[in-house]
C-alpha cells in the first residue's frame, strides 16, 4: 500500500513540474485529504483554465482537479470570479471518488505577482458511499508566473 501511494505522489509531482503553470500556491481550508493542499492553475484559454490541488496528511493523498469553464474578470484585470467542476479522489486507508463544483472570487496584486482568492466547492461523493458536502470552503495564495 505505501509503495501505490508513493507511485500516485510521484506522479503527481512530476505533471506538477512539467508542466507550465500561471500560479502556483497553497489552498487553505476544507481539502481534500487535509487542510492545505498545493494548489495549480493551467490556463486552457482565455477564459477557461484548470485548477488543480493535491494534499496530504499523515495517511491520505487527495485530488481535485477542476475545469473553470467560466474565469471572467469583474472590474479591470484585478478581480477576477470564476465557477467550475471536475473528479476528486481521495485516496489512503479508503478510497473515495467523487465530483466537486467550484465557485470562486480572487484579486491580482498590480506589479507583485501574487494572486489571493476564496472559493467555495461542494462535492458530491459516489464511491465509498454516496454523501453531498456543502461546507468546503478554502483560502487561495499563489504565485503567478
Amino acid at each position: 500500500m505505501k509503495l501505490k501511494r508513493v507511485f500516485i505522489v510521484l506522479i503527481i509531482v512530476t505533471g506538477f513540474s512539467t508542466s507550465y503553470a500561471q500560479e502556483l500556491g497553497l489552498r487553505f481550508g476544507n481539502v481534500t485529504g487535509g487542510d492545505v493542499a498545493i494548489d495549480g492553475i493551467f490556463s486552457t484559454g482565455k477564459f477557461s483554465r484548470l485548477h488543480a490541488d493535491v494534499s496530504f496528511s499523515s495517511s491520505v493523498v487527495g485530488v481535485d482537479l477542476l475545469w473553470d469553464f467560466l474565469y471572467r474578470p469583474i472590474s479591470g484585470e484585478a478581480f477576477n470570479w470564476y465557477l467550475g467542476a471536475g473528479p476528486y479522489t481521495y485516496i489512503g486507508d479508503i478510497f473515495q471518488l467523487g465530483v466537486v463544483g467550484e465557485i470562486g472570487l480572487e484579486y491580482h496584486f498590480n506589479g507583485v505577482p501574487i494572486a489571493i482568492g476564496g472559493d467555495w466547492r461542494p462535492y458530491f461523493r459516489l464511491i465509498d458511499g454516496t454523501h453531498v458536502g456543502w461546507n468546503g470552503f478554502g483560502l487561495n495564495v499563489r504565485y503567478v508566473f
